[in-house]
């Protein structure tokens, strides 16, 4: 659930991802080739992408199933790269039998009030009324990811106790060595995918939430992003599109209005507020487009990212002579259940 202004990487996203062994690891590889044309980023596949070869993978386990879980149980992900000497860019496709962009939008009710769409699942979670999503994982220093994979950041509840709070909750986040991080990449299609971009993330060792509610789940330096659609007493939306028809599943910053009710019962209204992220944390230009049962997501980065913590917060494509590890998860309209494979990618460069 949107619950307040958002760095939204929250919401439950929990991108767990992929661990094996360094043979598995070597055996699920990309070559990013060399281009000397960049792809057009608007989530159709150019010709351009004839010169990478794809890895093809499938995503059959789930971190956790729900109660009320109805998405993908296998989704197959086929995942390209291209490299120009400045930017990296990836295309990735995967099967959805369902565009899902709707994000606990506001409904009118016969009643006149206005109530979010929800369903909580045993965690109190949205795994019916959220939107789809991809995310990437990328090892910065964490000693043995090629190996354990998702086990270095991805923590299942375990009972007990950790940093004084109940384990009880599937898919935290944190790195167990301290001083530790791997850069997240979040891509959304109701909050991130309107503006172009994916939100830049990273995880570190931060164990306590009462020092982070996300645990070791953090965005980048920066600024901006989406944020809740709500009036101050959180009982409806407080502003709507210019036009309605095109509020309902997100409303946008720049051209959003003052809320007035003339809407009829059932009528939806977007929940999120879209902008776009400012600084590091937008250092990832995206654009994703769904149709006949598939996304096609395309992604572009400085291969060499700046800032006062860009080595802490984001992987460095630095040395092309190096393999870089990483993983994927997709959601099927759900926050945080996702599909995954256990074993760890490995990017390469030509």
């Amino acid at each position: 659930m949107i619950a307040k202004p958002i760095v939204r990487m929250t919401i439950g996203l929990t991108v767990a991802l992929l661990g094996a062994t360094t043979a598995g690891a070597q055996a699920l590889s990309v070559v990013s080739a060399r281009t000397d044309k960049a792809p057009e980023i608007d989530g159709k596949r150019d010709e351009v992408w004839n010169k990478a070869k794809p890895l093809a993978v499938e995503l059959e386990k789930l971190m956790y199933t729900p109660n009320d879980y109805s998405g993908e149980r296998k989704v197959s992900v086929k995942l390209s790269s291209l490299h120009d000497g400045e930017y990296i860019y990836f295309l990735v496709q995967w099967n959805d039998s369902t565009q899902s962009l709707e994000q606990e939008p506001w409904v009118k009710q016969a009643d006149g009030t206005w109530k979010q769409k929800r369903a909580a699942d045993e965690f109190g979670r949205d795994n019916t009324n959220a939107d789809d999503k991809l995310g990437m994982i990328w090892n910065i220093d964490i000693p043995g990811f090629e190996r354990q994979g998702c086990n270095a950041v991805c923590h299942k509840a375990r009972g007990g106790r950790v940093a004084g709070h109940e384990d009880s909750r599937p898919g935290r986040k944190w790195t167990n060595a301290p001083g530790t991080t791997a850069d997240l990449w979040t891509w959304m299609a109701a909050s991130t995918n309107p503006v172009g971009q994916v939100l830049d993330g990273f995880i570190d060792d931060t164990k306590d939430p009462a020092q982070n509610p996300d645990f070791g789940r953090k965005a980048d330096d920066g600024a901006g992003g989406p944020a809740f659609n709500a009036n101050a007493g959180k009982t409806a939306p407080a502003f709507m599109s210019p036009s309605p028809a095109d509020g309902v599943n997100w409303v946008r910053d720049d051209t959003k209005v003052p809320f007035a009710d003339t809407f009829k019962p059932g009528d939806a209204i977007g929940s999120v507020i879209v902008a776009p992220y400012t600084g590091a944390r937008g250092d990832i230009q995206a654009a994703a487009l769904w149709e006949n049962g598939t996304w096609t997501l395309e992604l572009k980065r400085k291969l060499v990212t700046s800032g006062p913590n860009a080595k802490q917060q984001d992987v460095q494509f630095d040395n092309l002579k190096k393999p870089y590890f990483f993983g994927v998860s997709v959601f099927d309209h759900t926050d945080s259940a996702h599909l995954y494979r256990e074993e760890a990618m490995k990017l390469t460069f030509d």
